[in-house]
């Protein structure tokens, strides 16, 4: 192949490349984004945990569900060698899948915007939680609390009811079905490593077949919270190995959502970085190198 690959999407820590009519690149870069913008300063060499992690937990799950990977090997990318180092260690080969327009959040603790909604109604996505329930609790069993998947500006949580009517009953129940498999086979598994998976979303799609298909990132510090078991208390805010250390510090700061987005300072780049290597070291049991 001699020719550039055509990109035919830019996201905010994605870019996705057409490779054929049946398969895509997918580069993982090391920007960052919190409170749905993007900050100018990169978390250098963060994609390639990013890629590692992911590769790491659709071969866990590969039992559980089907995965849209195909390799994160550069030498089976169809790309010219004078382009290789920019893919290299930060791509995944991947099959052409139609995506489910859904966020599929899966809640084993009320955490986040979910403990907010909690306080508030006591109800999250239109589930009705016990009362009494503390900041950071672990739920009964884990709640789906899905959400439209916005190209621009904040996703929009949904109840179920409305999931049936974006995508039909029978493909919302198995959205619901295995997105609770996914989190549970994978929670059970953290925790044997001394991670607490709070929450996390997952995306699908369908492929040529009409089977349900796990794509995009999954489990990774960018789209989940990862708590350290040891240090878990409720009634508070957890030790975390995952974005919301950098959310914390705009919090503090009056920077939450504030455009244009500010350079962030070292220290912030540092713990960031620190917080995902962490993530993947306990998770894997390996040491990345770059």
């Amino acid at each position: 192949m001699t020719n550039t690959l055509k990109k035919i999407s830019s996201g905010k820590v994605r870019e996705i490349y057409e490779v054929d009519d049946d398969k895509l690149l997918i580069l993982t870069t090391d920007r960052i984004s919190a409170f749905d913008v993007i900050f100018p300063t990169l978390i250098t060499n963060k994609g390639k945990i990013l890629n590692k992690l992911s590769e790491f937990w659709f071969k866990l799950t590969e039992n559980v569900i089907k995965n849209h990977m195909i390799s994160i090997d550069a030498k089976d990318f169809p790309i010219p060698k004078d382009e290789l180092d920019n893919f290299k260690d930060r791509s995944m080969l991947v099959e052409k899948l139609k995506i489910v327009p859904i966020e599929c959040v899966v809640r084993g603790y009320i955490t986040g915007s979910g403990w907010d909604s909690y306080k508030s109604t006591g109800t999250v996505c239109g589930i009705e939680l016990p009362k009494g329930l503390q900041e950071s609790e672990q739920l009964s069993e884990p709640i789906f609390t899905p959400s439209t998947k916005a190209t621009e500006g904040h996703d929009i949580y949904i109840d179920f009811e409305k999931l049936v009517e974006t995508v039909g009953l029978e493909l919302a129940n198995l959205l619901k079905a295995k997105s609770i498999e996914i989190y549970t086979t994978c929670a059970k598994y953290a925790k044997g490593k001394g991670i607490i998976i709070a929450d996390t979303k997952f995306e699908f799609g369908l492929n040529s077949n009409g089977e349900l298909v796990l794509a995009d990132e999954v489990l990774t510090p960018d789209s989940s919270r990862f708590w350290s078991r040891g240090d878990y208390q409720i009634g508070r805010g957890q030790k975390s190995y995952d974005k919301q250390y950098l959310r914390d510090w705009l919090i503090s700061n009056n920077l939450n959502g504030v455009e244009p987005t500010p350079e962030l300072p070292d220290e912030v780049v540092k713990g960031t970085f620190e917080k995902y290597v962490q993530a993947y070291t306990l998770i894997t049991g390996e040491t990345i190198t770059f």
